[in-house]
């Protein structure tokens, strides 16, 4: 028989630790489900690990792990939910193997990823992700000495930026491909959020010797078996850095496999959510970055509120509702800062592939009329990572529609797809 806990909350990040804590204080029997080694997710990712004594948001990652540690919360490490067998239960795997576990309420904190965009030479090693960089500096990873160049959009440019500088790795200059117009009008709305602007200004402090520019972008990389030489344009002139790596990344987009699997409405990218969280399905409630690439402070409050839910304390979760409009008015305010630029659909050549996993090239794509043709014809989306890379580059290149998610969510081992109990895929399929 499968253990059954009154909630549990996929994702350790800021929103699903504080949406565990607040309802396992409240007295209810919660699980924490992560494939990652320890809480945190990336913003805080290593922090145990590191001490985090001169971490960014430190004292907010000792606050909300302090609560979860001393609260009764089951914390499930290593596993990743890879399917629906029956109504109310998920499917886990880790390297040991699979467990079914079951819920009377869900709260989905998956986070988002990066997207990546195809331009010649992003296959070589050390065009990396700026996410990607990051969590391989907080892992371990020492770039003192190597030359950076740091592109792409989103305000993780210069996060990772000021991060590497005090790595004492070399920036050699970070680009945004944001036009300077947007950005000051991002700027103007931060007026009101005066915390992000000091954060910013901090980070900006740090990376003084590298240029930072607007309305600039990478044309393209060159290198002998890795990358030696960066392009960027700003759309009237080309200019060249010799580097050791390319931290590029074109902001985030947000994890919505299980979400699409459970059946949750989409609308404009991220899942539809009421005033508490909650989903267009019965039990289920998504925060964070599923609901609008917002930051840390909203990710925690949307979590706080999803929590207060599930241990059916409404009056609390009321008053914490009543705070949440600035935030989500700020993730609107970075959706249409960070939009990309027409000139980015064209970087890819014939030749360039577009999905990694497969071998495909941006000439094959162009042929097909949608994603499922593009499956059928090449295998695009049908490699290791199951479309997250090539998916959001297709989407933003072709316009292409996809059709939904199947089990397993991850690629999975045979045993756990045979497991006893039927899986079972979003409604209507």
């Amino acid at each position: 028989m499968s253990e059954c806990f009154d909630l549990i909350v996929v994702g350790a990040g800021p929103a699903g630790m504080a949406a565990a804590a607040v309802a396992a204080e409240a007295g209810k029997k919660v699980c924490l489900i992560d494939d990652n080694a320890a809480p945190g997710g990336q913003i805080w990712r290593g922090y145990e690990r590191l001490g985090a004594t001169k971490r960014p948001h430190v004292i907010a990652y000792r606050y909300w792990e302090s609560r979860l540690r001393q609260s009764d919360c089951a914390m499930w490490a290593g596993y990743r939910v890879i399917a629906i067998p029956r109504p109310n239960h998920l499917r886990l795997e880790n390297d040991r193997g699979s467990r079914d576990v079951a819920y009377r309420n869900l709260i989905l904190a998956t986070g988002a990823r990066e997207r990546f965009l195809p331009f010649p030479g992003w296959t070589l090693p050390g065009v990396l992700g700026v996410g990607g960089l990051q969590a391989m500096v907080k892992s371990g990873f020492d770039p003192r000495g190597k030359r950076v160049v740091i592109a792409g959009t989103g305000p993780l440019l210069l996060a990772i930026a000021s991060g590497l500088s005090e790595a004492d790795a070399e920036v050699v200059g970070i680009y945004e491909q944001a036009p300077l117009a947007r950005l000051s009008r991002l700027g103007a709305h931060l007026l009101r959020h005066p915390e992000k602007l000091i954060e910013g200004t901090r980070y900006r402090s740090k990376t003084l010797r590298a240029p930072y520019r607007a309305g600039s972008w990478v044309t393209q990389v060159e290198g002998s078996g890795r990358v030696e030489k960066v392009y960027v344009t700003n759309g009237r002139k080309i200019w060249m850095h010799e580097c050791d790596l390319l931290a590029c990344g074109f902001h985030l987009v947000p994890n919505l496999e299980l979400p699409q699997l459970l059946g949750c409405r989409i609308a404009g990218g991220y899942v539809e959510v009421d005033r508490k969280q909650q989903s267009s399905v019965a039990g289920v409630a998504c925060v964070g970055e599923l609901t609008g690439i917002g930051g840390m402070d909203k990710a925690i409050l949307e979590g706080q509120i999803a929590g207060w839910v599930a241990a059916e304390n409404q009056r609390e979760a009321d008053s914490l509702a009543e705070k949440i409009g600035p935030y989500l008015r700020f993730a609107q305010q970075l959706d249409r800062a960070f939009a990309l630029r027409d000139e980015l659909r064209h970087l890819a050549r014939s030749e360039t592939l577009v999905c990694r996993c497969e071998d495909v090239a941006h000439a094959k794509l162009k042929e097909c009329r949608g994603w499922r043709e593009a499956k059928l014809h090449t295998r695009c989306g049908m490699g290791a990572c199951q479309g997250r890379v090539c998916g959001p580059a297709t989407e933003f290149l072709y316009g292409w529609q996809h059709d939904g998610v199947r089990p397993p969510v991850f690629p999975a081992t045979v045993a756990a797809v045979a497991q006893r109990g039927e899986i079972i895929g979003p409604p209507g399929v």
